[in-house]
């Protein structure tokens, strides 16, 4: 592990609580363009403990109708990663108010970071306060041999995905190739398909947690209420809430109040 990522805000995070994280992704430019630092802000007041922000593409295959929605709309707004960038340029500071000192992830597909150039994505990333990057179609090899220095140079953390169709030999390499944390995909799905916990996935959740990662690790995909993000949260270090937090700001808008709300009925 580089310096850099000693002091990375995710890794400080893990070092610091270890149960019943909750991370909560929206996409940038959704229900408005305007609406990123809103709700990031309003996850924040509400207690997360780290916050995943969708760059939209036009193309999401890995994803349901609810974000595939989300990232047409935003796209539509007109939304870019120029525009992302420029929207959390100042949120780490205090010339808006209070300053966003949750850990900031954003996820996406490689398409567009390659076509915003992977050096210059993770200086823009490092210059606004970005701590790390989930890009589920980026192959391990191809990370680790082409771009992992540059993302490392940064400081910008890669999470790495697992499913239950992961072998342990992957398993072990993504383990020891990792830092901050690991991403449970909880079943071979798109997401915000997943409908509660499965035995099948119950069968995952405890081969994992036997193989005492060293990586702490949150599950995502079909977490959607209380009771799931308990149940995540028993084989695990906590869970990821996507789709039906975007479909509660389709329903019930970006408000502080509104998205408070949303986060206790997740906690409970």
């Amino acid at each position: 592990m580089t310096q850099e990522l000693t002091q990375n805000r995710i890794s400080n995070l893990f070092a610091q609580k270890s149960e019943r994280l909750l991370n909560v992704y929206f996409t940038a430019g959704f229900p408005n363009l305007d609406d990123t630092t809103t709700i990031l802000r309003g996850l924040q007041a509400a207690g997360v403990d780290l916050v995943e922000i969708g760059m939209p593409y036009s193309d999401p295959v890995a994803d349901g109708e609810t974000i595939q929605q989300s990232n047409g709309h935003a796209l539509a707004n007109g939304m870019s990663l120029k525009t992302l960038f420029s929207q959390l340029a100042d949120c780490r500071n205090t010339t808006y108010g209070e300053p966003v000192t949750v850990p900031i992830l954003l996820m996406g597909y490689i398409n567009p970071v390659l076509q915003f150039g992977v050096e210059n994505f993770c200086q823009k990333c490092q210059e606004v306060g970005v701590d790390g990057v989930i890009l589920p179609d980026l192959p391990l090899d191809l990370y680790l041999n082409d771009y992992a220095s540059i993302f490392r140079r940064y400081g910008i953390l890669n999470v790495h995905l697992i499913t239950p169709q992961t072998t342990e030999d992957r398993i072990r390499l993504i383990d020891e190739e990792s830092d901050g944390f690991i991403y449970m995909v909880s079943s071979a799905s798109i997401t915000g398909s997943v409908k509660g916990i499965s035995d099948s996935m119950m069968t995952y959740f405890e081969r994992i947690q036997a193989m005492n990662l060293r990586n702490p690790r949150l599950i995502g995909f079909g977490i959607n209420n209380h009771e799931t993000f308990d149940m995540a949260s028993q084989y695990s270090n906590g869970a990821i809430v996507g789709s039906a937090f975007i479909r509660h700001l389709s329903e019930k808008g970006t408000s502080p109040e509104s998205i408070r709300a949303f986060v206790e009925t997740i906690r409970a």
